[in-house]
């Protein structure tokens, strides 16, 4: 695996291919308009100014994350497994336990492991939103998205792609005929959204770019070129 240049000078530099693909992150970012992200105000604070149908979503979360009131991705897994079984039109065997490994890992703040009410409301709403949105282009119910709708699916999910990121992306989360079941569609939009919020509050792009930056900026490497 390609991963990144050297630290010399006193600062990180990056080689050009690697700025290239930070520039193609940056570019799709500009348009991207995603729900707020989850607020890291304190729990009472958030509590107190929340509307009715939240605090219900929050009753429904306590029975499902149990007394550490967080939820781990095994809890992830079983939760949107059972949601997903009550859609007869969606043609899926659901998500493994490595997606969900992976979505806490994107979705996880506070490097608990696992999800508080906060983060785990901002991924339901998105998994929601982005089902509909797979359901919509997987025209022929056969539990993939063909390689001619992907263009289209990721369009509508709200993420404009460039040829060149939008390749990177088929060649990680696409099986060989250049296909996309539900699982890795859904964990392919989680990694996107995150990186392209990071992108949009300079987290990758603010120059110059430094020792303090690498690790976020081999996060978005290894999001671009594992294959």
């Amino acid at each position: 695996m390609f991963l990144i240049n050297q630290f010399g000078g006193g600062g990180f530099k990056a080689s050009g291919f690697i700025g290239g693909l930070i520039g193609a992150v940056g570019e799709a970012a500009a348009n991207y308009r995603p729900d707020p992200p989850p607020p890291r105000s304190h729990f009472s604070n958030v509590e107190a100014n929340e509307s009715e149908e939240v605090r219900q979503f929050r009753r429904l979360f306590n029975q499902l994350a149990g007394e550490d009131m967080e939820v781990c991705p095994s809890e992830l897994m079983g939760i949107l497994n059972k949601v997903v079984a009550r859609h007869q039109d969606l043609k899926t065997d659901g998500f493994s336990l490595d997606s969900c490994r992976s979505m806490v890992a994107v979705m996880d703040s506070d490097s608990t492991g696992k999800l508080g009410f906060e983060e785990f409301k901002y991924l339901w709403n998105n998994v929601k939103k982005w089902q509909g949105v797979y359901k919509r282009f997987d025209v022929d119910r056969s539990g993939t998205i063909g390689c001619n709708e992907l263009p289209g699916a990721f369009q509508t999910a709200g993420f404009q792609l460039n040829p060149q990121l939008y390749q990177m992306i088929i060649r990680r989360y696409s099986d060989e005929k250049g296909e996309m079941d539900f699982d890795n569609f859904i964990c392919c939009l989680v990694r996107l959204d995150a990186m392209f919020m990071a992108a949009a509050h300079h987290v990758f792009l603010s120059a110059p770019w430094d020792n303090e930056r690498s690790s976020d900026v081999y996060e978005v490497l290894l999001f671009l070129i594992q294959v």
